[in-house]
């Protein structure tokens, strides 16, 4: 990767000034939408460029924001910078070095659905980094890019940024919606969707930071442009927080279609004290276990490829785990993790949760019987497809793929 797109502060020092921003380039591509392009043009060459939703579920861009009515108002656009996923650190990186840019895609998100008020929803262990947006903010109204008659048109738009108070839950959309409007953050029961019933039961759209940053690319470079990059499943580029046993994690800006291999050698340095890739975990916590076998090691990093392995992208939060880590270990972890940040609105998820860490316990306590093992994979097996939101279903990839994928890390008793 020669060029970024989205990590643009790695080449161009000072781009999260407004006056850089502006000198590469920046607000021209929303100027462009407002001056020489209706809304649903430019809500069809999002849809043409093949955008997908980077917050996990890779739905795609320009179809979530055609099914916003013009029957129902106002509209309103939320960015989703919760990003409370463990391995996930790419929307932070974003944010705070390259953040005309989100806002810009904030900006265009909003002209193309007809809303005149967007809102950027941030965990609470954010605040350092709403209280510089809300300055990035202000600059952006002083420069005549928010506010009202917006280049010479009848087009006004305000963007405020709100903080919520750490809850995982509330990187769901609908539990994110609850939140904002002062409601306990516990997932709604859908549908309705929030394109037709979100915030403050209005239509809504809801997307992820990244989502929002490769929009400006789109307006101004062209949808054919952005479908050159990546792949047919999965165009355009994509940051890959890389973590675990590897000798350089961090966030490498890359195209769809690299390797797990290229990712993990090339750019992240290798595994440490050069051990073998035991297994991978391609979307953080929530993720599936994938053997790390030289299939899987060789296969692009798509999301229809992906998924042939038996597991899901999601945002990209790769954790890289070798030989020395026992993988009843890891999904004592995640099950803590899914344990502690269950709203507890659904019982499947509430009582399950309990029970999996429960007998995990149990079982990294001395008691590694088959019999132990069994329950703990019987009872993620009944959690899913029963809960009320994504929560409770990725509580269990971990421990159904843990088990089912290295049963021997589950065969014997251990000292602890």
């Amino acid at each position: 990767m020669t060029e970024y797109f989205l990590l643009r502060h790695r080449e161009i020092p000072d781009i999260g000034k407004i006056d850089v921003y502006r000198k590469n380039g920046g607000f021209e591509a929303f100027e462009k939408a407002v001056t020489k392009m209706k809304p649903t043009e430019v809500t069809e060459a999002v849809k043409a460029s093949g955008l997908r939703g980077r917050g996990g579920a890779g739905f795609p861009t320009g179809v979530k924001w055609s099914f916003i009515p013009n029957n129902l108002w106002p509209h309103y656009v939320v960015a989703n910078a919760d990003e409370s996923e463990p391995g996930t650190f790419k929307d932070r990186e974003i944010m705070e070095h390259n953040p005309f840019q989100f806002l810009e895609g904030v900006a265009i998100a909003a002209y193309a659905v007809g809303a005149h008020a967007a809102y950027v929803y941030l965990r609470g262990e954010f605040w350092p980094v709403a209280v510089e947006l809300d300055k990035h903010i202000e600059e952006m109204e002083k420069a005549g890019f928010l506010g009202e008659a917006l280049f010479g048109t009848d087009y006004s738009l305000r963007i405020h940024t709100h903080l919520g108070a750490g809850a995982y839950i509330c990187g769901e959309e609908t539990a994110l919606l609850e939140s904002m409007e002062g409601s306990r953050g516990q997932p709604r029961i859908r549908p309705p969707f929030p394109a037709v019933y979100g915030l403050y039961g209005k239509p809504t759209v809801v997307n992820n930071v990244e989502t929002l940053a490769n929009v400006p690319l789109i307006i101004e470079k062209g949808a054919e442009w952005y479908k050159s990059l990546g792949t047919a499943d999965s165009a355009g580029v994509k940051i890959f927080s890389l973590s675990g046993r590897v000798n350089k994690p961090g966030n490498y800006e890359l195209p769809f279609g690299i390797t797990f291999r290229e990712l993990i050698y090339k750019y992240g340095g290798g595994v440490i004290d050069d051990r073998p890739v035991k297994a991978i975990m391609p979307a953080g916590a929530s993720s599936s276990f994938i053997v790390a076998d030289d299939k899987a090691l060789d296969t692009p990093m798509d999301y229809a490829s992906v998924r042939a392995l038996g597991a899901d992208l999601g945002s990209a939060s790769v954790i890289v785990l070798d030989d020395s880590v026992s993988i009843d270990w890891v999904i004592k972890k995640t099950i803590h993790l899914f344990k502690h940040e269950s709203c507890g609105k659904c019982t499947p998820c509430r009582e399950g949760c309990y029970w999996m860490l429960h007998l995990i316990e149990r079982i990294e306590h001395g008691e590694k019987t088959k019999e132990n093992v069994e329950l703990l994979h019987t009872v993620a097996k009944q959690m899913q497809n029963k809960c009320l939101c994504p929560l409770g279903e990725f509580s269990t990839m971990a421990v159904v793929t843990g088990i089912e994928l290295f049963p021997q890390d589950f065969s014997v008793k251990r000292n602890t």
